[in-house]
């Protein structure tokens, strides 16, 4: 199913031009007014007006965290990014970055590995992946729950301009944001300008006293940004560590890679129900037998994944 619309987009003349747009199905526009739309997003100031969706929004109230670093960045540097993110995510946290080269795609990939939901915040309209090169960990991103988000229409191409506005949206989806190796010029730093504009934490790994790629982040330490080594520092300080809802969350994203095909289909149906589904229903909304879901919620139900609820079930 294909929904054409129309957005006025200003060409590189000066020129205004109405441009048709195609959303399909598996990609939703959100506008700010929306009760979907983040909040921690709409509360910040020149929010977008509206958001494209491709994939699932994480359940609102989800904390969500930033990670951002050099496109270059070193063995070090990626392998640090992938265990912090990794750490977040197995504790509920939702990593959010930009699915750039380097830092970007090591926390995206470090999510996936702990089983997380991870959010990659696009500088083009969500028809393309940029960079190309990209295509298989945005396919990863959306098999794992996870969503790829972007302020353009289809068609709208990567210019450099919107990769620093882009950067207000990472910082703005989170409570808080980690830089891993910003050099002294860096579009990481426009986003820990964004991020403290915005009211809140950055957080920053040090690293060797003269290397160029922490010129920057070594500046923002000296100028009062919060230095950490590891993910539980960040969950320590935001106030997040050790709660028995982080704790929940930790073994449910542990079990979540173990499900079968037929489990997660059953959870994240349930997991994007807003009321108490029964198995009638989640069978006709699944496609699976009733026999199947019937099996499958005693099952989820063992792994302390669902509650029964009345004549439904929810998740736990």
């Amino acid at each position: 199913m294909y929904i054409y619309t129309e957005y006025a987009r200003k060409s590189l003349t000066g020129y205004t031009a109405i441009i048709p747009q195609v959303v399909n199905a598996d990609i939703s526009r959100v506008p700010a007014t929306d009760e979907s739309y983040p909040r921690q997003l709409r509360e910040t100031p020149g929010c977008p007006s509206e958001l494209f969706v491709r994939g699932s929004l994480p359940p609102a109230g989800t904390p969500h965290i930033a990670i951002v670093g050099t496109r270059k960045a070193t063995h070090d540097g990626l392998m640090v990014a992938r265990e912090i993110a990794r750490d977040l995510a197995r504790h509920g946290i939702v990593v959010v970055s930009g699915l750039a080269l380097g830092i970007d795609a090591a926390a995206h990939e470090g999510a996936l590995q702990g089983g997380g939901r991870t959010v990659a915040v696009l500088a083009n309209g969500l028809d393309t992946v940029y960079p190309p090169s990209h295509e298989q960990l945005a396919r990863r991103i959306l098999e794992r729950n996870g969503c790829l988000l972007s302020e353009y229409p289809l068609g709208t191409p990567a210019f450099p301009s919107q990769f620093l506005a882009r950067n207000r949206i990472v910082s703005g989806l989170a409570l808080a944001t980690v830089i891993i190796e910003a050099p002294a010029r860096s579009g990481t730093l426009v986003t820990a300008k964004y991020a403290l504009e915005q009211g809140r934490e950055v957080f920053v790994l040090p690293g060797p006293a003269r290397h160029p790629n922490f010129a920057g982040s070594h500046r923002l330490i000296r100028e009062g940004a919060r230095l950490i080594a590891t993910a539980d520092d960040i969950l320590e300080d935001l106030g997040l560590a050790a709660s028995e809802a982080a704790e929940k969350r930790s073994v449910t994203q542990r079990t979540l890679p173990l499900l079968s095909e037929s489990q997660r289909r059953i959870f994240d149906h349930l997991s994007h129900s807003t009321t108490t589904q029964r198995p009638d229903d989640i069978s006709a909304a699944t496609g699976l037998a009733p026999n199947v879901v019937g099996a499958e919620l005693t099952m989820l139900t063992l792994l302390d994944l669902v509650v029964e609820s009345g004549p439904g079930f929810v998740v736990r």
